[in-house]
């Protein structure tokens, strides 16, 4: 959450590497753990503390060492957030616990120091490394993503789980609303619950072909899976306020059919390398709510509120069914699923289908080099928020009698789950996912 820097405020300062405000009497700055100026210290013209040559890795532009992506065409079942159909169901962090980097932080990688409770060296004053900052995980060759702390944000709070299922491919990201302590937890435990029922359920669907409306079933369940995971990924959860939430966005990629359903903000994009890309998804917010008023996408996105979520997962969440929307690829491309760190610097799908292009033709196609790739262009516009992004390459039909172009109005049993009300109808106020500053 963002601190208040009221006018005249004793010993109030400002991060002079990142611009984040700070809280009175603070050393270190919470976002990128740059060291503040004690009151009284010298200032810029501004009225900010003077700039400090204490470490502070994300605003120096220290590069973080890069998680190696989980080796293996099919997986690896030891990999947390990565599994396959027919493989022993990963434990990772699904009963809420901590991360091990969270629980029991290593000796300041800048100075050697003692790194306090908070994350932060004693010493030197730059934030301990986690596990989470930045991960990296590969289910198949062809599936593949990475999530990323960025560089404002002091703790990743997205998850992403991957898995396959014969030649269909499982994408999950779920993005923890920062306001809300323990978002992180929740993300994860959320992200691990659906996966796992997705990998587990679509090898136990009988049907002669892909089942459109069966697999829309399975995605509404997977979202009911991940709230009651939120839910008991923190004991007092349901007794707080303000209780641990996330968004959720998954999607099936196969061949011939693609199916994604989702709550909130995070999304899921089709890019076929033939023909125009398309948002799948329509984003539970706000700024959805003002598009459909006659608002411009661009102008909607930049509003106060934009960040501001209408629907999602957690014990203070109203309805935790997922809305599902369906569509048969005509050719090869790719679906990518990410949280709003990276759309918050590119949103409209063709921009989206640019940037993955662009990245195929300098790195090749391999899933998760393309998804840091696309996690680095958004760090490197600012990186306000955690960005986490998630791809399959889909072959598309073959030999099939499967018509091309057809949709979810096309298709029985894919129109969404739940239809959008009408702009302002929504009972109770929005939740807010922290939203970027410029």
């Amino acid at each position: 959450m963002d601190g208040v820097v009221t006018a005249g405020a004793p010993d109030a300062a400002v991060c002079p590497a990142c611009g984040e405000a700070a809280g009175p009497g603070a050393r270190f700055c919470e976002a990128c753990g740059a060291v503040l100026a004690p009151a009284g210290a010298s200032t810029t013209p501004d009225g900010t503390a003077a700039p400090s040559t204490g470490p502070a890795d994300a605003a120096a532009g220290v590069a973080r060492p890069a998680a190696p992506a989980t080796p293996g065409e099919h997986g690896d079942p030891g990999d947390p957030d990565a599994t396959v159909a027919g493989a022993a169901a990963p434990q990772g962090a699904r009963d809420g616990a901590p991360d091990a980097a969270d629980a029991e932080p290593t000796p300041c990688p800048a100075c050697g120091g003692e790194i306090a409770p908070d994350g932060y060296c004693l010493e030197c004053g730059a934030r301990a490394p986690r596990e989470r900052d930045h991960v990296e995980r590969r289910a198949s060759e062809d599936v593949g993503g990475v999530s990323d702390v960025g560089v404002r944000r002091r703790r990743n709070e997205d998850a992403l789980a991957l898995g396959t299922a014969g030649d269909v491919a499982v994408l999950v990201v779920c993005d923890g609303v920062a306001s809300a302590p323990d978002s992180d937890r929740a993300s994860r435990a959320a992200a691990q619950a659906a996966r796992d029922l997705l990998v587990g359920g679509l090898g136990a669907v009988e049907a002669p072909a892909p089942d459109a409306g069966a697999w829309s079933r399975l995605l509404v369940a997977a979202g009911h899976a991940a709230d009651a995971a939120v839910r008991a990924a923190v004991d007092d959860a349901a007794s707080r306020e303000d209780p641990p939430s996330c968004t959720f966005v998954a999607a099936f990629a196969g061949p011939t059919l693609l199916v994604a359903a989702w709550l909130g903000d995070s999304r899921v994009y089709w890019l076929p390398d033939a023909g125009p890309a398309e948002q799948l998804t329509e984003d539970d917010s706000l700024a959805a709510e003002l598009v459909a008023g006659g608002m411009t996408r661009e102008q909607a996105e930049r509003s106060r509120d934009a960040h501001a979520i209408t629907r999602w997962l957690g014990a203070d969440a109203e309805d935790a069914t997922a809305r599902t929307v369906a569509t048969r690829p005509a050719g090869p491309g790719w679906v990518l699923a990410c949280s709003d760190g990276l759309w918050n610097y590119g949103s409209a799908p063709d921009v989206v289908a640019g940037l993955v292009r662009d990245a195929v033709d300098r790195l090749g196609p391999d899933p998760v080099a393309v998804a840091r790739d696309l996690v680095g262009w958004a760090n490197a516009r600012g990186g306000h928020d955690n960005v986490t992004v998630a791809l399959a390459r889909v072959a598309g039909p073959a030999g099939t009698d499967v018509a091309p172009g057809t949709t979810a109005e096309d298709d029985p049993g894919t129109v969404p789950t739940v239809r959008r009300r009408p702009a302002g109808s929504l009972a109770g106020g929005p939740r807010t996912a922290a939203p970027p500053t410029a």
